[in-house]
């Protein structure tokens, strides 16, 4: 499925605004008073806008089949609602949304009516949506429709920055930051002011839940786990998961092959952004029981697999794992039984392993202050980029493709594809 950057931007603002007059609507009627129910504070929520993209490019393979693609919308766009709920509860330490008084509720962010209910406008919008939208974006002449995409993107972009500009307080560091002795710093403190303070009457007014009294927001945020820390988790989750893999592999198959997603030691990216994103979301929810965890490891984990393996058969052209030879399967991408093993892992990490392995990221930051994660966070960097450019080579050379430029030149040098079906044994071209 071929889609290009206007006409993911073209959906991204179509159901961004959707989402919004939807949501606005039915506040306002509720209310009995107007209420923009966005984030931004234009006529966007842009998690509607995200989630009709993922949904197009995640989903469509599964136009053909209306049962599997009812569910794996209700999936997505479910694990969407409880990504962004948990996201911003992270920022402002308070429930933007409630379902909590609706039966069969998870977490007070998602619940099974909505569950449904968004399983039925994903399979309407990719099935016959889209293609609506798309046809009539193309009857535009081309100029007016991407200069049209480009100013959408300025407005939604600023008006994106303001209102995180204004959850995040970061107007007040602007003059210690900027500094007073020049007119146009002044102006542009007293601008952020002015806009954050706006954004943030106008975020109050309509969820009126969030705003928590500073004493309390500052206490809160003293358990929020940092940036260095997560980058530290990514790392530790990447090699673990390599491991496990390779030893389950082992296992169960009887050989011995890599599991690395990289081109230099053995790191499993999959499985380090699952370690990172269940700490940034769940780390405060580790002490609820432990079939919550379970069950949001379960749907989040099969829905994070299902969107890996389609995103790195989009960028490389290979699908790196098939489970169609498994039962409960959905496209070989993902199956019942690994799904249990997302829950199970979601718990052994939360509850076991995640309070030693933050000491151990304490205990090597103490010891080594920065150096040695700016170090190695540019030996990732590194990594994943000659990683992705020797996967890219690996499919073009599939094609026969012979080197164009310098870069590729270097890849058939170093990354072959004897070296490359070492690395990746399991790597099918598509």
């Amino acid at each position: 499925m071929g889609i290009t950057f206007y006409e993911t931007a073209v959906l991204f603002f179509c159901y961004s605004f959707f989402g919004w007059l939807a949501e606005t609507t039915v506040a306002t009627i509720k209310e009995k008073d107007f209420r923009n129910r966005g984030f931004a504070s234009g006529p966007f929520c842009f998690v509607y806008g995200v989630t009709g993209v993922l949904l197009e490019v995640f989903l469509y393979e599964l136009k053909g089949d209306a049962f599997f693609l009812f569910v794996g919308s209700a999936v997505v766009a479910t694990a969407m609602q409880w990504f962004a709920g948990k996201t911003l509860e992270r920022m402002k330490h308070k429930k933007w949304w409630d379902y909590s008084g609706k039966r069969w509720n998870f977490d007070g962010y998602i619940c099974l009516q909505y569950s449904a209910l968004w399983g039925l406008l994903g399979f309407l919008a990719v099935r016959y949506g889209n293609g609506l939208l798309l046809s009539l974006y193309h009857v535009l002449p081309e100029t007016v429709g991407k200069a049209a995409i480009w100013a959408l993107l300025a407005v939604g972009f600023v008006d994106f920055a303001g209102s995180l500009m204004s959850l995040s307080h970061i107007e007040e560091k602007l003059p210690t930051l900027l500094g007073w002795n020049h007119r146009l710093q002044r102006w542009t403190y007293a601008l952020a002011s002015a806009v954050s303070g706006r954004i943030e009457r106008r975020i109050g007014r309509s969820y009126p839940s969030v705003l928590l009294g500073a004493e309390e927001e500052a206490e809160k945020s003293a358990e929020k786990c940092s940036l260095t820390q997560l980058f530290w988790l990514f790392v530790i989750g990447a090699f673990a998961g390599d491991v496990v893999e390779t030893l389950f592999c082992r296992a169960t198959a009887g050989v011995w092959m890599s599991r690395s997603s990289l081109v230099w030691g053995d790191f499993s990216v999959v499985w380090g952004l699952a370690i990172a994103l269940v700490t940034a979301l769940l780390y405060k929810d580790r002490e609820k029981e432990d079939r919550h965890i379970f069950w949001i490891g379960f749907f989040l984990g099969g829905a994070y697999e299902y969107i890996c393996s389609v995103f790195t058969e989009l960028i490389f052209g290979k699908v790196f794992w098939d489970y169609s030879w498994m039962p409960f399967n959905l496209g070989g991408r993902i199956n019942l039984l690994y799904c249990f093993f997302w829950g199970i892992a979601a718990v052994v990490w939360l509850k076991g392993v995640y309070p030693k392995a933050a000491r151990l990221v304490d205990f090597i930051l103490k010891k080594t202050g920065r150096w040695l994660t700016g170090v190695l966070a540019v030996f990732m960097a590194l990594n994943v980029s000659v990683s992705v450019l020797a996967l890219m080579r690996y499919d073009t050379r599939a094609d026969k493709k012979a080197a164009e430029s310098g870069w590729e030149r270097v890849m058939d040098r170093y990354f072959d594809d004897a070296r490359m079906e070492r690395i990746y044994p399991n790597a099918m071209r598509q």
